[in-house]
């Protein structure tokens, strides 16, 4: 029974915490990273939607055993924190001390096997990525490996964003000393070519045969089924690097990130190949979301990320937008909200 249990990993943030904002502004000014981390409005702001992530785990995904809220000390004000199924979990449960405070996604990520009493296997959500339709375990995880996607993708040099192109080359060098390519093609093409994962992946992925080493990887922005034993075995080959990343308060170049324990599963040839691109679809808000919105009501798949933009749109409307397509599938509050 123990082996069929499967937890959910929830990070949220409440950037509008002044509490939150004055620990950040103090961390920046004591490091000088103020004009260099990453601070935009659209990462931290609340769109008010995230009672529908509970409603949608409790409709959609009945089966899950414990849902661990990762927060750095603040609640939502609806939360029923009582909830035999919620663990709270805040930075210093479980982020050694040394690395706190951390405003960090990969360093509050990279610690979650030390979450206590988290499943063997996991899956990690964003608080931007919504259940629209019933999922089941093996959604996620299939004699105990994770169903994902192997899809290579060159990394891109992206002058517009100073920090994420380097992070996925970062990636890619860390596996690149585990994995020889061609040889791990060789050993396991029905990972590379699995009939079912999009045209355009497997066209990349033949493509990729042409050069001898690992360009970079893409891996889909959903839900995330991870093991803590891949944890324990990145720390261990990688200490020195984990801890330099960990070190960092704010977002760094020099930074690997969670996808790497993904791609390492995926290489090691322990997970099953399916097409999680159709799983979960992803979309930017933009000041029109008819797609989005189409999406939501219609049910038209299991997930749906909806990532902020990078750019300005009206905040109002469009919030309302999304209340009203997830009111339209989820009117009943959970039993995790007051």
């Amino acid at each position: 029974m123990a082996n069929r249990e499967i937890d959910f990993v929830l990070t949220w943030v409440d950037g509008a915490d002044p509490e939150w904002q004055k620990e950040k502004y103090a961390r920046m000014l004591k490091l000088g990273v103020i004009s260099e981390a990453d601070d935009r409005t659209e990462r931290y702001r609340d769109w008010g939607i995230l009672p529908y992530w509970f409603r949608g785990v409790e409709k959609f995904a009945p089966w899950v055993r414990t849902i661990h809220f990762v927060t750095y000390g603040h609640l939502p004000a609806w939360m029923n924190v009582n909830h035999p199924k919620l663990h709270i979990v805040n930075h210093s449960d479980y982020i050694p001390y040394k690395y706190l405070p951390t405003f960090n996604s990969h360093t509050i990520e990279w610690n979650f096997h030390k979450i206590s009493g988290l499943s063997e296997k996991f899956v990690y959500f964003n608080d931007d990525m919504f259940l629209l339709k019933a999922v089941k375990p093996t959604d996620f995880f299939i004699d105990s490996k994770p169903v994902d996607m192997l899809a290579l993708q060159p990394d891109v040099a992206n002058a517009d964003d100073s920090v994420m192109p380097y992070i996925y080359l970062n990636n890619a060098m860390v596996l690149a000393k585990y994995f020889d390519k061609r040889e791990n093609m060789k050993k396991q093409p029905w990972a590379y070519f699995h009939p079912g994962y999009p045209l355009m992946y497997l066209v990349n992925n033949a493509l990729e045969m042409a050069f001898p080493r690992f360009t970079g990887f893409y891996t889909v922005h959903g839900p995330a089924p991870l093991m803590k034993q891949t944890y324990e075995t990145l720390w261990r080959l990688e200490p020195e690097l984990l801890d330099h990343v960990c070190s960092h308060p704010f977002r760094h170049k020099e930074d690997v990130s969670q996808y790497v324990l993904r791609e390492y599963e995926k290489l090691n040839q322990n997970f099953v190949p399916r097409n999680t691109k159709k799983f979960c679809r992803y979309y930017d808000l933009d000041a029109e979301n008819s797609k989005l919105i189409s999406m939501i009501e219609g049910q038209k798949c299991p997930v749906v990320c909806i990532n902020d933009s990078n750019h300005s749109i009206p905040y109002d409307r469009v919030k309302n937008q999304l209340d009203t397509a997830f009111r339209q599938i989820l009117p009943e509050k959970s039993s995790f909200e007051i």
